[in-house]
């Protein structure tokens, strides 16, 4: 199905219809201004600051060292570049966990200062009252669950999770309860296929896939991943759109050669 380009702004509203009627939704992170205006104008349906920022663009292992302020100040950044998607900011670890009065003033804050039309929490029932405070705020709330890289030391892998009955029943649950709590959506990270396809069936909300095969409602990727500037990262779920790494690299070695060779700049890009 073509990219609905019509439509002004994406709202909860417009993610729901598009479930409703059988049209997936696409979702990409984003992280700064250029990107985001880029992804905007192709059409993108959702943006994610997420919490990758901490791999993608700070270069740390995981996602757990990045800070509000930090997640604030990309979520900023993105804001600014978007006229029509949905822009959902990662709450980083450490800001809502365990404390439901920390996770509204994070959650308060993120709306606030970024302009942002939403945020994402890893987890189901264990989080139980954080999600309920910050939805009585107003706030829209995506969820997260299956493989929740913010509890990567607690797995300590990271496979694919609810193989196995009892986790895969909990997820159903989780999902559930979410959804009858009042999250908008939900993503599923690297579960198998059929267990995705049954919460999506189950569900009357958006279900966004990662790792979580073809019978979701949406799909989302990291942008560094799908546009190839990362060479490094290559799970099954990951398709390659683009070589950026490739074809930023000569570019940079053919400028590189250039001002060596007093090649650039020449006498048409001088004053």
């Amino acid at each position: 199905m073509s990219v609905q380009k019509d439509i002004k702004r994406i709202t909860t509203h417009q993610l729901q219809a598009m479930k409703q009627r059988g049209e997936k939704i696409s979702m990409l992170t984003a992280y700064d201004f250029s990107m985001a205006t880029i992804f905007d104008e192709a059409g993108i349906d959702v943006l994610l600051v997420g919490d990758s920022a901490s791999n993608v663009m700070a270069g740390h292992e995981t996602t757990l060292p990045i800070t509000l302020d930090q997640m604030i100040y990309h979520a900023q950044s993105v804001v600014r570049g978007i006229k029509r998607a949905f822009v959902v900011v990662d709450m980083p670890f450490g800001s809502y966990q365990g404390n439901s009065s920390e996770a509204l003033r994070s959650a308060i804050r993120i709306m606030k200062e970024s302009g942002g039309h939403g945020i994402k929490l890893e987890g189901g029932s264990e989080i139980k009252d954080s999600i309920v405070r910050i939805l009585s705020a107003g706030i829209p709330i995506m969820g997260h669950l299956g493989l929740t890289p913010q509890s990567i030391y607690k797995f300590g892998t990271y496979t694919v999770r609810a193989k196995e009955e009892e986790e895969a029943n909990k997820l159903i649950e989780d999902a559930l309860l979410l959804q009858e709590l009042g999250c908008f959506s939900i993503v599923l990270e690297k579960i198998p296929s059929e267990l995705a396809k049954k919460v999506a069936e189950q569900l009357t909300i958006p279900i966004i896939g990662i790792g979580a095969g073809p019978h979701v409602d949406g799909q989302v990727l990291v942008a560094h991943d799908m546009l190839g500037i990362n060479k490094e990262f290559k799970p099954r779920f990951l398709r390659r759109y683009a070589d950026l790494h490739t074809i930023m690299t000569d570019a940079v070695t053919n400028y590189i050669a250039d001002v060596k060779n007093r090649d650039f700049p020449n006498e048409k890009e001088a004053y």
